[in-house]
């Protein structure tokens, strides 16, 4: 064992050791947290200045996280929120938890990635370990990151260590946060692998290693392509459902008693969040390196990416049986987020579908607890709030995201008419002549 490792294994074992997490957002404010609780110091970088002013002052653009720790953890300087690269030189391990959109053109964006990987290798410790979380394609640790940091003549495995180790983080999962989800690892080398679960395994369970850095990378999209392509198949189904004058989600639920070899997957008004939409991306835009076409990735994207419009032409539907268009129609639509119970706007169904709505002439206004305020596309709305008043005054309601919050039974009864994408008033019994599923 050289003595960078072995003094890495006895300042980590002593909580000597210092971890700067880049990307304080939805992946690198858990894991701080975690961490600071292990009695682990952590610098926390991100490049948006309010968000660092916040997180000094204690608080947390996150909803669904607990920001007690914050302000004693900032005030005892086991927690430094920071704009500034300089500190990565105090850094013993560097984890980096920055987006990975795509471009316009549905191609990986690594510019993130990249300049993360800049400002490390001009301040990278000697003996460090640099972890990326960031969901990517397989590759991107050896091809990307690994020449960055292996500049000046610094070896890998020797001088620093490098592995990649996907975030499998769920927002308002109440059952599974970071230290109950099993941590992937892929080292370069055993040594970096060695370090990085020796790293992991002071807050994480149970760490799973292995063999290359691709395979850890490939192992994430796998798992969320893996819910695209089911999410494509019952969303398919419920076209086809709707068509037959049959329920979907009565459908689905009687497939779910069998006790093997079938998965409930649950179809919604398209996809949402930073991975599922995108991840598949990733993948088939790396498959055509090696001359090959993911066909059926492909599809179920082209499947989920057209929800929305169905969506909107069963609103269209819903409407005409009311004797009323969807032009001039003042349409309320509940709940903003890309999911149930918290914040988070990333590729949210919503908005193109208040976009494609307004598109068409339809007056839109919405409500969501968890989004006082959205802007898309230049255009700033604000939530409404949702009284018997507002329900009474639309045409129609559009159910995007049942947070938990909603009363169905409220809603039926003064709402003249909903359009459900999510079965949230399955269980009312009364006003049920006015929903239309979708």
């Amino acid at each position: 064992m050289d003595s960078y490792t072995e003094d890495f294994e006895k300042r980590l074992e002593a909580k000597e050791i210092v971890v700067a997490i880049i990307g304080l957002g939805y992946i690198g404010t858990p894991l701080a947290a975690h961490f600071v609780e292990a009695g682990i110091r952590v610098i926390g970088i991100d490049a948006d200045p309010e968000k660092i002013t916040q997180l000094k002052e204690g608080k947390i653009c996150l909803n669904h996280l607990n920001a007690d720790w914050i302000l004693p953890a900032v005030a005892e300087n086991r927690f430094c929120p920071t704009s500034d690269y300089e500190l990565l030189k105090d850094a013993d391990a560097i984890i980096i938890c920055v987006p990975t959109p795509l471009t316009a053109h549905r191609e990986p964006d690594l510019s993130h990635v990249k300049e993360a990987g800049r400002q490390i290798a001009l301040r990278l410790k000697k003996g460090a370990l640099v972890s990326l979380e960031s969901t990517t394609y397989p590759g991107t640790t050896m091809e990307v990151l690994l020449p960055l940091l292996s500049q000046n003549g610094k070896e890998v495995g020797r001088d620093y260590f490098l592995v990649f180790s996907p975030e499998r983080e769920d927002p308002g999962n109440p059952v599974y946060s970071v230290s109950n989800i099993p941590k992937v690892i892929g080292g370069v080398t055993e040594r970096c692998a060695d370090l990085a679960e020796a790293l992991y395994g002071t807050i994480f369970e149970r760490t799973v290693r292995v063999s290359v850095p691709a395979a850890a990378e490939l192992s994430k999209l796998l798992e969320n392509i893996f819910r695209s392509v089911n999410i494509a198949l019952v969303n398919e189904m419920k076209v086809l459902c709707d068509k037959m004058g049959l329920n979907v989600w009565e459908v689905i639920d009687a497939a779910a008693t069998k006790p093997f070899g079938y998965m409930p997957f649950y179809p919604g008004p398209g996809l949402g969040g930073h991975c599922i939409p995108i991840d598949p991306f990733y993948l088939t835009w790396k498959a055509r390196e090696y001359g090959f076409t993911t066909r059926f990735i492909e599809l179920s994207g082209e499947i989920n990416t057209s929800m929305p419009h169905y969506v909107i032409s069963r609103v269209i539907q819903a409407l005409n049986k009311n004797g009323r268009a969807l032009n001039g129609a003042r349409v309320l639509l509940l709940g903003a987020a890309y999911k149930k119970d918290i914040g988070d706007l990333r590729e949210s169904p919503s908005l193109p579908l208040m976009r494609l709505m307004e598109q068409q002439g339809a007056l839109i206004s919405y409500n969501d607890p968890y989004v006082p305020i959205l802007e898309d596309e230049g255009i700033v709305r604000k939530s409404v709030e949702l009284t018997k008043e507002a329900l009474a005054a639309s045409h129609v309601v559009l159910i995007a995201t049942a947070h938990s919050c909603y009363d169905p039974e409220f809603i039926l009864e003064h709402a003249p008419l909903v359009v459900d994408t999510r079965n949230m008033t399955k269980n009312v019994s009364t006003n049920r002549h006015k929903i239309v599923r979708a």
